[in-house]
């Protein structure tokens, strides 16, 4: 474990030295031998200053901490390390440093979960790892504005991912231990000592999700790339009776769990799965994957998934969940492990991503397939999609009146 000076106390809690000098004479800082601090005694630091800023009196806390009804020994468990500090630089040194656009490296602060800095703040050390790959994107020519939105989408995933965890290790620890008869401080010291456990494993789960899931993106990306090579070369042939890929998505899903919480989302993602199950299996349909806020298909036959995506907005209405929008492509797919890969999947995602509330929209792939058959289809016109060059010809599916 490190250790540092009452100086490297202060630098890296953002207090003055006077502060841990008052904190070990009122024996909330217990330094070892040799004056030798503790990790845990810089987020003791930080956390004591905001309190007393806060208005909660400083000898109160020192008083609690010597008659047991309060314990700050939890913060000297392992898994507390990693938060243990402020650097030295602040936003506009390091800008000046590096060459890192000030801007972009503010942005930094926002995505770890704290509020906008100003230049002249300091960076914290865990930051300061994502310096390197800055550098390294801005060296090869990344635009600061594609970083930025990168980084905004790992800052919010993150965010979801870690008040989950939070609102169930509450539930299920917290909670539990304080009913077991504990103290609070009790219970703080038995929760860090659990998490310490608990920790390294969560990041190991983390990290094999990220990695299966860098694996399924990754096989999309390469197959795209096999079939734009064998298009441009002339190889690339076209299938008279191609396959379906339906996607069917639940409109105003984010919104839902931002207002209500996971668990009421959960709870409709299984009130989905249940509706849209049954009316795909009845048009030999293949339910491939759940997505949170939808579902993704596979159809043998381009007519049977039109009726059936047509079903499934029809049910998903009368069940009074939020209204589907769905989009359907045909088109040659790749099948590995139990998923599909391809341009055709990949175009059925954007269509049902342009979709309105309510709307089945199909590719004029899927017209060509499916007429004659008891549906109709209106064209809405030539679309861009995002990320998808030139235009498509899309089309609105209806029941006959």
């Amino acid at each position: 474990m490190s250790e540092y000076s009452r100086q490297e106390v202060a630098q890296r809690a953002g207090v003055d030295p006077d502060y841990v000098n008052r904190l070990v004479e009122l024996g909330i800082l217990t330094p070892a031998a040799g004056e030798a601090f503790s990790p845990g005694d810089v987020l003791r630091a930080r956390w004591l200053q905001s309190l007393e800023r806060a208005g909660v009196p400083l000898e109160g806390l020192a008083a609690a901490v010597r008659d047991g009804v309060l314990s700050f020994s939890f913060l000297d468990v392992g898994a507390y390390d990693r938060f243990a500090g402020l650097s030295g630089t602040t936003f506009q040194q390091l800008s000046a440093q590096t060459g890192i656009p000030l801007e972009l490296l503010m942005v930094v602060r926002e995505v770890f979960g704290f509020a906008e800095p100003h230049p002249e703040d300091t960076l914290h050390h865990n930051e300061l790892s994502v310096v390197p790959l800055l550098q390294l994107q801005l060296s090869k020519g990344f635009r600061p504005v594609v970083i930025e939105r990168w980084l905004r989408v790992y800052g919010d995933s993150l965010r979801r991912i870690a008040e989950a965890e939070a609102a169930w290790w509450n539930s299920e620890v917290e909670m539990a231990l304080v009913a077991s008869g504990m103290t609070e401080g009790e219970m703080l010291q038995a929760q860090a000592d659990l998490g310490s456990q608990m920790t390294p494993l969560i990041e190991q789960v983390l990290l094999a999700i990220y990695h299966g899931q860098q694996e399924h993106t990754w096989s999309q990306v390469f197959v795209e790339h096999v079939e734009s090579a064998l298009e441009q070369a002339g190889l690339y042939r076209r299938l008279e009776r191609p396959p379906a890929m339906c996607f069917l998505d639940i409109t105003g899903y984010t919104r839902l769990t931002e207002e209500r919480g996971d668990a009421a989302a959960a709870d409709l993602a299984a009130r989905l799965a249940g509706v849209v199950r049954r009316s795909s299996l009845e048009h030999g349909g293949t339910p491939v994957k759940w997505l949170g806020d939808g579902v993704m298909f596979y159809f043998r036959e381009p007519p049977d998934a039109v009726l059936a995506a047509l079903e499934m907005a029809e049910v998903v209405g009368r069940q009074g969940l939020p209204p589907a929008h769905v989009g359907i492509h045909a088109g040659p797919v790749v099948f590995q492990d139990g998923d599909y890969f391809g341009r055709t999947v990949n175009l059925a995602a954007r269509i049902a991503d342009y979709a309105r509330p309510g709307e089945v929209l199909v590719s004029q792939e899927v017209v060509d397939a499916a007429t004659g058959g008891p549906v109709t289809f209106a064209e809405i016109g030539p679309v861009e999609l995002k990320g998808v060059p030139g235009t498509l010809r899309l089309y609105t599916a209806h029941r006959p009146a």
